[in-house]
């Protein structure tokens, strides 16, 4: 009765925050103890949270569970309100998931370890108070609170351009959120009575619809910046490119999913008749995507930039199951956003393990590496064929349920359906081009002979040392460290790969904590489709967008499925 009772999701939002507090005053000289700290720290919230959702959590039941609510600032309405549900519970696990393993990449950071691991656990709170809010405030706070450890993690421990990158991320998403700041205050104030932004009660609300199309547009805007959305995205490519690898992982197996978090959790749960209107801009959107962020990637030199622009591109995915207006598509929606945490958090910690060893990013100074680093070579491999969604890992599952929901999906008109489902499937074929071409560049011959051209003043100056050269760059033997990875690092990828393999050929690992949402509220988005569309009012042109005739029988069975 006593646990029944327990706050734990309050418990698993302020746990990090509270013991990062502790840091300044934690006794070490060298870093050594406040790295141990902050780890344990992770380590005891992950399975604060799987445990409390092992025992606690009913995934068979769509409604919010574990809720607490306490009273924050009453005269602003503001209330301290977390609850989980299908949507929030697997980001939950994968935000802790991918932090803590973080923590442990970033082990060797020796540069001001208080501040740094300080601001890894405010993040680590930050973001799980994002996916457990059910106060519109709330979220926003959380929202903001997050972006200050990410601008301060690339700006003081980034690469040579970092402070350029780290004000176009808080110039991009901080401007973005103010739209949710907006939305919150109209949703909250509508209507005249008591000043309120729980969740649960304005999604009761009738909204008017240019109202409610607004409010879509606007939170389109603040969650697509944040989910990299074409033309939104191009603060992502310059935080990756200049972030260190622990800040990368977070920054693509995290942040990036907050933005389909909130298209999922407001735009289309909450906002279910302005869906209806935007859905195909979201399918449109998510094919450009796409191409776009696959094409793109190919004309990068940077390794991190092309993951990036990779993590683009994937992201497309997202939005086309959010606007499918099936089952399987939503559902795929929700897998692909677990899928490319673990994908991209893996591959962007190999990328680091790689640069710690060669000192570069640049594709075409590197190469021939492979034989004298063959775990990491086989670690990096297995990253890139889950990312190029090869059959067996979980990369393949999300794709695939994606385009089932699409292609079997009766809203859109089956020239639409076509030309979508071509445009990504072209999109698919690119992946694995640029990936596996990247794998050569840096593991294998560049396709340019070596050039140790020994001019170099520190290079000349070591005498008769013979210059080492992996690719078109050279470094002294003491600064060629091409130790193959270490028993960490080995632990940290494997951590993930068997994630993806597990879920790749058992995909229930992940789907059965959220089904039962993600049907629900696909049901609600199809109810909302129908009454417009009988209603007589035009929803999509005719032709190419034009819709089949809903009939009866399909109104009674979504009707029946709401209810």
């Amino acid at each position: 009765m006593i646990e029944a009772q327990f706050p734990w999701l309050t418990a698993i939002v302020l746990l990090p925050l509270v013991a990062s507090l502790l840091i300044p005053v934690l006794p070490d000289k060298d870093g050594k103890r406040v790295r141990w700290y902050a780890l344990g720290v992770g380590i005891a919230d992950f399975v604060l949270m799987c445990y409390a959702f092992w025992k606690h959590y009913d995934a068979s039941s769509a409604t919010f569970q574990l809720a607490e609510k306490y009273a924050w600032v009453p005269q602003l309405g503001l209330n301290w309100a977390v609850s989980v549900d299908g949507i929030s519970v697997p980001l939950v696990l994968l935000a802790g998931l991918v932090t803590t393993l973080a923590i442990l990449a970033a082990w060797q950071v020796d540069r001001k370890p208080r501040l740094f691991y300080f601001l890894m656990l405010v993040l680590y709170s930050a973001q799980i108070g994002v996916f457990v809010a059910q106060d519109l405030l709330l979220l926003f706070i959380m929202w903001e609170v997050e972006l200050v450890p990410v601008y301060l993690l690339i700006s003081i421990w980034g690469g040579p351009k970092r402070r350029y990158a780290a004000t176009k991320f808080i110039l991009y998403t901080a401007l973005a959120s103010i739209f949710i700041l907006v939305a919150a205050l109209a949703m909250g104030l509508y209507g005249g009575g008591n000043l309120t932004f729980d969740m649960a009660e304005l999604a009761t609300r009738n909204y008017p619809l240019v109202l409610e199309l607004l409010l879509y547009a606007g939170l389109l805007i603040a969650f697509g910046v944040k989910l990299a959305i074409f033309p939104m995205h191009t603060w992502l490519p310059d935080a990756h490119g200049e972030a260190s690898a622990p800040v990368s992982m977070i920054l693509a197996g995290v942040l990036l999913k907050m933005g389909g978090y909130g298209l999922i959790r407001l735009n289309m749960e909450m906002l279910n008749d302005a869906h209806v209107y935007f859905a195909p801009v979201l399918a449109i959107l998510g094919v450009v995507n796409i191409i776009y962020g696959a094409l793109t990637s190919f004309g990068q030199t940077n390794m991190k930039r092309r993951l990036a622009y990779s993590s683009v591109s994937h992201m497309g995915f997202v939005l086309l199951g959010i606007a499918s207006y099936t089952d399987v598509g939503v559902s795929g929606a929700m897998l692909q956003m677990i899928s490319h945490g673990l994908i991209a958090a893996v591959l962007f910690f190999l990328a680091g393990v790689t640069y710690d060893r060669t000192h570069t990013l640049a594709l075409n100074e590197m190469g021939g590496i492979g034989q004298a680093m063959p775990k990491v070579f086989a670690l990096f491999t297995a990253g890139a064929m889950a990312s190029l969604a090869l059959p067996g890992m979980s990369g393949f599952a999300s794709e695939l349920s994606v385009f089932v929901g699409v292609t079997t999906g009766d809203i859109y008109s089956s020239t639409f359906r076509t030309v979508t489902v071509f445009l990504a499937a072209v999109g698919v074929i690119l992946t694995p081009i640029y990936l596996l071409s990247m794998l050569r560049q840096i593991f294998f011959n560049s396709g340019a002979a070596p050039t140790c051209n020994l001019g170099n003043e520190t290079l000349k100056a070591s005498g008769d040392q013979e210059a080492v050269c992996f690719g078109t760059s050279c470094v002294l033997p003491a600064n060629a460290h091409f130790r193959d990875a270490s028993p960490r690092e080995i632990f940290i990828a494997a951590s993930f790969l068997v994630l993806i393999i597990g879920i790749g050929f058992y995909p229930k690992l992940a789907t059965k904590l959220y089904d039962v949402k993600t049907v629900a509220v696909n049901a609600e988005v199809r109810q909302s489709y129908t009454e417009i569309a009988q209603s007589n009012r035009p929803i999509y042109a005719k032709g190419f967008l034009s819709s089949p005739q809903i009939v009866e029988t399909e109104i009674a069975t979504v009707a029946g499925i709401v209810k």
